[in-house]
């Protein structure tokens, strides 16, 4: 296919789809094709465009897999959706290289969010958490205090927000990080998770109490900062009303996307990735297994393989059983 085809392709595509931020280009092998075209169904569109595979609709996600192996993800959840088939590639071809682009659409158009320099250039404590979106593996929430004297060396380091880069690229710059950057993080682990989850004890009411026990301990130990900044997930008015127990840190700023805006929550994400990445490889080196992230297809035929091989007894011990995975393992077991 030529490139102008498939620029043309691209260009309908986005068309379609009013609420594009981003796009990922992926090469797929052909047993993960064979994978993709299974998975998405019975969520295919009826038309598509000239040298496609299929094309479908899943959640805020756009997915388009070419006749050439290559799969386009377009939407506010393509990172999320494309991951999952990043860890199935790895999964299937262990010896291939992953070939895949990243494109910033900028909201269809629209200028990015210029950064609060108040925000940007300051002495800073700042929260975020990972794991949340995977059904394997454990929550980490962790929070740094970052000076302006710092921003240099982050700048040349190359912190990001933990999405935009590769878990090889957090693997080599989080243990330079962390020499520098003082840090608190909390692990909430499986079993622990399983336990505290309840109607009156929801992800986010978890994610809240987790939030002001890093903030606590580190603001108890640096009094120099001008902000304490929340990679904001739940309303303010919400958030509190979550920690109606003991001590609560109230000085919160909260911001979406802080990561992009604030180099204290850009450090947290990326130690959060990092110690989560630890513990899920830790986690799969305990049934001799790869644990893959996120919570797609492969999730749950790893589901389904553990449970096969250890009883139903270890999703409790491995995974997030609210999840909808959980039910999906069930079905696969008894099928």
């Amino acid at each position: 296919m030529t490139n102008n085809k498939f620029c043309g392709i691209m260009t309908m595509v986005i068309k379609m789809e009013k609420k594009i931020v981003r796009t990922i280009v992926l090469k797929v092998s052909d047993n993960t094709k064979a994978k993709m075209v299974k998975y998405y169904e019975d969520k295919r569109r009826g038309t598509i465009p000239p040298y496609v595979v299929f094309q479908a609709k899943d959640a805020d996600t756009v997915v388009t897999l070419y006749e050439s192996g290559k799969a386009v993800f377009q939407g506010i959840s393509a990172d999320i959706d494309a991951n999952i088939w990043i860890e199935m590639e790895k999964r299937l071809n262990k010896n291939s290289k992953i070939e895949i682009k990243r494109i910033d659409n900028n909201n269809n158009g629209k200028s990015k969010k210029p950064r609060d320099s108040r925000l940007y250039h300051t002495n800073s404590i700042g929260s975020d958490e990972v794991g949340t979106g995977d059904y394997f593996g454990p929550i980490v929430v962790t929070a740094t205090y970052v000076t302006k004297e710092d921003i240099p060396f982050l700048e040349k380091l190359g912190v990001k927000d933990s999405k935009k880069l590769t878990d090889e690229n957090i693997l080599s710059i989080v243990p330079e990080l962390i020499k520098h950057i003082p840090y608190s993080s909390m692990i909430l682990n499986n079993p622990d998770y399983n336990k505290k989850y309840n109607p009156k004890m929801n992800l986010n009411a978890i994610k809240a109490n987790l939030h002001n026990k890093v903030l606590l301990e580190m603001t108890e130990k640096f009094s120099n900062y001008d902000y304490v900044i929340v990679d904001q997930f739940t309303t303010p008015t919400t958030y509190y009303r979550y920690l109606s127990d003991g001590k609560v840190e109230r000085n919160i700023t909260f911001v979406t996307k802080a990561e992009d805006q604030c180099l204290s929550v850009a450090c947290a994400s990326l130690i959060s990735r990092f110690i989560f990445l630890k513990e899920l490889d830790k986690l799969g080196k305990t049934y001799d297994v790869v644990l893959p992230k996120g919570a797609g297809y492969n999730v749950d035929e790893m589901g389904a393989d553990l449970v096969k091989k250890y009883g139903p007894d270890i999703l409790n011990k491995v995974a997030k059983l609210n999840f909808r995975n959980t039910d999906k393992i069930k079905k696969l077991v008894t099928n």
